[in-house]
């Protein structure tokens, strides 16, 4: 069980959060309205340029729908998160790179758009934690259903308000939240909101 004082922290609608966490300590983050992505990240607080990989975990697994019971691999192959609980059904996405501002000049903005790769480099930023890179995120909530034919769509999250997943620190770790600020594709439903976390002592 969590401890009862833990505090409840907000990530804002648009903008981006870092903390860091001790081997064994978790984050519950909250889908508070039950439409909006996070795009998550890890990176190891000794050595950076070792962080939590989709496309490690993804072949480890052997599914790109990682859910409680599993580990989360970073690029050297080895446990930095370990999914906990998911009380949503389970949809996430380790596919698709967090948005940038090149992603919205595709998409037709003409003037900066707020997004994920940015919000990464501002919550390091702030907690001043380097960042050597932005890797691939976990996109929680994210759906993206992909065809038989490897086509894939852009879906609106199944979680609903108040679902959430408590993911524990396999080392000492740096984690980055973005709620995602996409509001032209129908990923957060059209309107990206808030999403809170809470860090939790005691082992789930």
């Amino acid at each position: 069980m969590a401890h009862t004082h833990s505090h409840t922290h907000m990530v804002p609608a648009r903008k981006g959060k870092a903390v860091r966490l001790s081997k064994g300590q978790s984050i519950k983050i909250i889908n508070t309205h039950g439409h909006q992505v996070c795009d998550t990240w890890a990176f190891s607080q000794d050595d950076p340029t070792e962080f939590m990989s989709m496309e490690h975990t993804r072949p480890t697994l052997g599914t790109i729908f990682p859910t409680k019971g599993h580990a989360l691999y970073s690029n050297r192959r080895r446990p930095i998160m370990m999914f906990v609980e998911d009380t949503s059904p389970g949809i996430h996405d380790t596919i698709i790179a967090a948005c940038d501002d090149y992603r919205y000049g595709l998409l037709g903005c003409t003037e900066f758009h707020d997004n994920c790769t940015d919000n990464l480099r501002a919550a390091m930023r702030a907690i001043h934690a380097p960042l050597p890179e932005v890797p691939s995120p976990l996109n929680l909530w994210m759906n993206i259903p992909v065809k038989a034919n490897g086509e894939i769509e852009w879906g609106v999250p199944r979680s609903k308000a108040g679902d959430y997943v408590i993911l524990r620190a396999e080392m000492d770790v740096v984690v980055a939240m973005s709620a995602c600020p996409q509001d032209i594709l129908p990923i957060n439903d059209g309107k990206p909101v808030e999403v809170h976390f809470e860090i939790l002592d005691t082992n789930h």
